[in-house]
């Protein structure tokens, strides 16, 4: 059995997803019972069951063997709010509820790959998975670099192998029940769709408007990555997962009208709080992943993004997106 944490989630559910099409249905979900937003990400989904979060840490920290036979866990269970201040929420959900999970499978010799993320390098220049690179400017990404230290930390205890995925900005079908949190090609194919005026930020971080740049990676790549860790490989470490190439908001405009035939740009100003650290730059290295043995090419945004708005213009319920 293979343990999807946040698998009604946008990554989970779109793991679980490429699992059902790999032929595996023996897969448990878990996540918050109390969102059922997300759950119809799941109404398509071929699973074993799934288990509340706070049930499954109980039972995890209990070292209880009820779970059965488990092959690995991917864990996607975090709160992905980049503009939560809550820091003792974060540290909850993001930090210690991580180390339950590493604890259970380093005492049961299971795999575990983990979701990180690209905002532990703050507003830096430089994307590579080295301490001299991590400064996260928002208490998310502090609590995700605290995981990934706690891992550093920790390695030479592994059992099995433990590899932590930094994801850059990813974009794809099953997000819409994270609202405003959702990609910016989710939010621009609303706006097209609604008045046909697609928003964008004015300039930050030296950048004009529109033009700062982000690393954008479709979830279909993300989920490749992960399925590729499971596939018996002695992996440990830490990997970026993006493209390796950024582009500008402007460019992700540009494709979403260029989809919708028609639209006009507009330029806002940032909401109060998020311009002080808001990363106006994001470019992966996928140096060390590459080193590690992925192969697979990665979509660009003029094919990634018109896959996404096919899924969300007829409404196929593919990951309800």
């Amino acid at each position: 059995m293979i343990v999807v944490t946040g698998g009604a989630g946008f990554i989970g559910s779109n793991l679980v997803r490429a699992l059902n099409e790999a032929g595996r249905e023996d897969v448990l979900v878990v996540d918050d019972i109390r969102r059922a937003s997300k759950f119809v990400n799941l109404r398509s989904r071929r699973i074993r069951g799934y288990l509340d979060k706070d049930e499954f840490r109980a039972l995890i920290r209990s070292r209880d063997g009820s779970l059965g036979d488990v092959q690995a866990v991917l864990h996607q269970g975090a709160c992905t709010d980049t503009m939560e201040r809550d820091e003792q929420f974060l540290a909850d959900n993001n930090f210690r509820y991580s180390v339950d999970v590493l604890d259970w499978c380093t005492a049961r010799r299971v795999p575990l790959v983990y979701a990180s993320s690209a905002a532990v390098y703050g507003t830096g220049q430089r994307f590579v998975e080295e301490p001299d690179c991590e400064y996260p400017v928002n208490p998310y990404g502090h609590s995700k670099l605290a995981f990934d230290r706690h891992v550093r930390a920790a390695r030479e205890r592994f059992t099995a192998p433990v590899v932590g995925l930094r994801y850059f900005n990813v974009y794809g079908p099953g997000e819409t029940h994270k609202e405003r949190m959702a990609s910016i090609i989710f939010h621009l194919h609303r706006q097209a769709a609604h008045g046909g005026v697609l928003r964008l930020f004015r300039g930050s971080g030296g950048y004009g408007d529109g033009a700062q740049q982000r690393d954008f990676v479709h979830v279909d790549d993300v989920v490749a990555v992960n399925l590729w860790c499971l596939g018996g490989k002695d992996l440990h470490g830490i990997y970026n997962v993006g493209t390796g190439t950024a582009r500008s908001f402007n460019d992700v405009a540009a494709e979403v009208v260029r989809w919708h035939g028609g639209g006009r740009i507009e330029y806002i100003d940032f909401p109060p709080g998020l311009r002080e650290g808001y990363q106006s730059f994001t470019r992966c290295d996928p140096a060390a992943l590459r080193g590690a043995g992925y192969r697979a090419e990665f979509l660009g945004l003029e094919r990634g993004i018109p896959r996404y708005l096919d899924v969300l213009g007829d409404g196929n319920a593919r990951a309800a997106g």
